[in-house]
């Protein structure tokens, strides 16, 4: 980062009234959350994506499945948010017109006390029945040990909706779903509203959620992208600042309200 950008972004996100703080798969990398694809390690590497991430795949197999999916939960349990989500969290407290928008499907950002995150993709942590979304489910509570540790490549029965017995399914968007309309239209409503749009750790080619920065920088708002390398967002960001975001947030976090609190 040169010495000029990062002030100037500095001064954009402490004059801002609504921002959007829009994140990927990169911040949580920092965690030790791998990627969905560096998932497939290890047992898990006799299969692909496709075969554990879609309907039908759940339908054909869905010990199988769930078993993936409790191990990849059971792995982001024990990771602790790092000080990239701690000052998102902080921009929500200092900027109450704030929105978190993620395409994570892990709870680091509520961990990390953010309030309300928008989860375009789901959550590993919102199972819902596979035949009436409206019946909620939770996970029940396993005492330490191999149940609530599951091995990797190792089937697991999912548990039955409470309401209708049909069978609980990971509460994470498959291939070939839509996103869940109501985050959706909530995070464009967000994006087309802010006058600022900090996107962080995103590639930026999983749509539709990449066409959120865009929807904001159409509607007139300064997009700073934080990324340790060039992404297609770079065409629409006012300012990129190459980085990793636990370390470039806190940096900016702090000189945004020093200078505010200087002025």
């Amino acid at each position: 980062m040169d010495g000029v950008l990062p002030r100037r972004a500095a001064q954009l996100l402490g004059d801002a009234r609504r921002v959007v703080i829009f994140t990927g798969a990169g911040i949580s990398a920092e965690s030790g959350v791998p990627t969905f694809r560096d998932d497939l390690t290890g047992l898990w590497a006799r299969f692909d994506a496709q075969r554990l991430a879609t309907a039908e795949a759940f339908h054909a197999d869905p010990d199988l499945v769930w078993g993936w999916y409790e191990w990849r939960r059971t792995r982001v349990s024990r990771a602790e948010p790092n000080p990239g989500h701690l000052a998102i969290a902080t921009i929500q407290t200092r900027v109450p017109g704030s929105t978190v928008v993620t395409q994570n499907v892990d709870d680091l950002h509520e961990r990390a006390g953010t309030r309300a995150a928008i989860h375009l993709h789901g959550s590993l942590f919102a199972p819902r029945c596979i035949a009436a979304a409206a019946h909620p489910a939770t996970f029940e509570d396993t005492p330490d040990g191999e149940a609530a540790q599951p091995h990797e490549g190792r089937r697991i029965p999912p548990p039955r909706c409470a309401s209708c017995s049909a069978l609980i399914r990971p509460g994470v968007v498959w291939f070939g779903e839509a996103l869940p309309e109501a985050a959706l239209t909530a995070a464009v409503e967000a994006a087309a509203a802010c006058d600022l749009l900090l996107t962080v750790g995103t590639s930026a080619v999983v749509y539709p959620a990449a066409e959120i920065p865009r929807i904001a920088a159409r509607s007139g708002a300064t997009v700073i992208q934080i990324n340790p390398q060039p992404t297609p967002l770079d065409q629409v960001s006012a300012i990129n600042l190459r980085g990793n975001a636990a370390q470039v947030l806190p940096a900016l976090v702090a000189d945004a309200w020093e200078q505010t609190d200087e002025r």
